[in-house]
């Protein structure tokens, strides 16, 4: 006899186990689904992504500021050295911890997980094929299909797990590549390569497009490559990658590529990380046994404003569904699906979704990019204010960067904010909650900023958006 529940989630990322978790709390049964060995919950985010690079991330700059920078403190630091075994070690216990929590979390909330692979069997069935073979099947009223997604190959790059690598590999690296190849100027590609650039690679960008971080504000990319390009990463821009193959030694990877002028180029190295993309990850789901209808092309699965499917009581979030690959994104999108199940009326704010990458300095964002402002012939302010003249970053020794505001030219209503500087990740919340707000650049540059803090500049560059100049610059 199957098991009956009220809800059924496939998936148990940041989405999928987010609905899980508040359906659970407003009284409905729920079961979660997670296909990933070793029962582990919290998706690729948790596992495989998020979490794991920004532990590597924060390790290897500890690394770099122990090396290059404490001596401009006046702390004398002698015979560094690097255990890059202990720092993988902590890494997955990083993760593990809170794959930890989040079961915890299932437990607490009466969540029932299963593990295996779920798929759609038929009207409000789901079947679980655990990986011995053994098969559960549950009945639901609710089906939320929340898998997520994958990285893409390149049919003459494809991933071997040795030396052409995906994101995955590249958190777990036995030894420090002697020359890191990276396909791909996006977030991916860079968060991973200023990993291994601070543990001692040389790496090289190559990417299609004529710049990097198409995501970004165009003037926020720019200084982002100048400051990588400071620190010692080698760009190709404009550069087609067309194959690679392996030395005579198995171990040296030579990557062919074709440069704007038509030349062709070639970088020998011993690692090549592919970070062009992600695709939805659909595989086994039966969509099609199903009915459900999705994009053919990108994968993306087609839902209406409550993220249901064309099938009655199948349901998508993530990155399923339109919208930005981002955790929290998908987190919201759990949040308000499993409230919208109870007859709540929670919106996502897709324009107010802020993007991080984990670079140094790092860059946050919320809002439209100066360039989609221009092509929509809306006249706007600019109010830009640089870390250099903040007494904190001073202080802290983290001068590179600025702060940018956005706004509508008539009303001084927030547009956009963009950050290249030390935290930016954390004070770009500021600016997305005026944002939820519809509020102005004068309302956070009347804001108090405790002084001295980083938070001061993104006050400042908002005083120059609305007053048109700052204080202290």
């Amino acid at each position: 006899m199957a098991d009956r529940f009220d809800l059924v989630v496939i998936g148990a990322g940041p989405g999928g186990y987010t609905a899980a978790i508040r359906a659970a709390q407003l009284g409905k049964k729920v079961a979660c689904i997670e296909k990933r060995a070793g029962k582990a919950l919290g998706g690729t985010c948790l596992n495989v992504g998020c979490i794991p690079s920004k532990a590597l991330l924060d390790s290897s700059e500890m690394y770099d500021v122990t090396s290059h920078k404490l001596a401009r403190h006046g702390i004398k630091v002698t015979g560094v050295g690097l255990d890059l075994g202990t720092m993988l070690k902590r890494k997955d216990d990083v993760v593990k911890a809170l794959v930890g929590g989040v079961a915890g979390l299932f437990k607490k909330y009466k969540v029932t997980p299963y593990y295996g692979a779920g798929w759609l069997k038929g009207k409000g069935q789901v079947e679980v094929v655990a990986e011995n073979g053994d098969t559960t099947l549950l009945e639901t009223d609710q089906i939320l299909l929340a898998t997520g997604s994958e990285s893409v190959e390149l049919p003459f790059l494809k991933f071997d797990g040795k030396g052409i690598v995906s994101s995955t590999e590249a958190l777990n690296f036995s030894e420090v590549p002697k020359h890191l190849i990276v396909v791909g100027g996006g977030y991916i590609g860079l968060e991973m390569g200023s990993v291994w650039k601070r543990l001692g690679a040389k790496v090289t960008v190559v990417e299609f497009l004529p710049r990097i971080l198409p995501i970004c504000d165009g003037e926020i990319a720019a200084n982002v490559q100048k400051l990588l390009t400071k620190q010692g990463f080698e760009f190709h821009l404009e550069t087609k990658v067309t194959g690679a193959k392996y030395g005579k030694d198995g171990k040296t990877v030579t990557v062919t590529a074709q440069g704007k002028d038509g030349k062709e180029l070639t970088f020998e190295g011993d690692k090549v990380l592919v970070a062009v993309g992600r695709r939805p990850f659909t595989a086994g789901l039966g969509l099609d046994e199903a009915g459900v209808v999705y994009d053919k092309k990108t994968g993306k699965i087609k839902t209406d404003d409550h993220f249901h499917t064309n099938v009655p009581g199948i349901s998508a979030i993530g990155d399923l569904i339109d919208g930005p690959m981002l955790a929290h994104k998908a987190s919201e999108e759990g949040v308000v699906f499993a409230e919208q199940l109870v007859g709540m009326k929670p919106h996502v704010s897709y324009d107010k979704i802020p993007s991080v990458i984990y670079i140094w300095p790092e860059v946050a964002s919320v809002g439209l990019m100066e360039e989609q402002i221009k092509e929509s012939g809306r006249q706007y302010k600019v109010g830009k204010f640089p870390f250099i003249a903040s007494g904190r970053a001073r202080a802290m020794d983290e001068t590179d960067g600025f702060v940018k505001v956005l706004t509508d030219a008539k009303t001084d209503r927030l547009l956009g904010v963009h950050i290249l500087g030390p935290r930016a990740s954390e004070l770009i919340a500021e600016c997305v909650a005026v944002m939820e707000y519809h509020g102005s650049a004068e309302d956070i540059a009347r804001c108090a900023h405790s002084h001295p803090t980083l938070s001061e500049a993104v006050g400042e560059a908002a005083r120059m958006a609305y007053a048109g100049t700052p204080i202290n610059f």
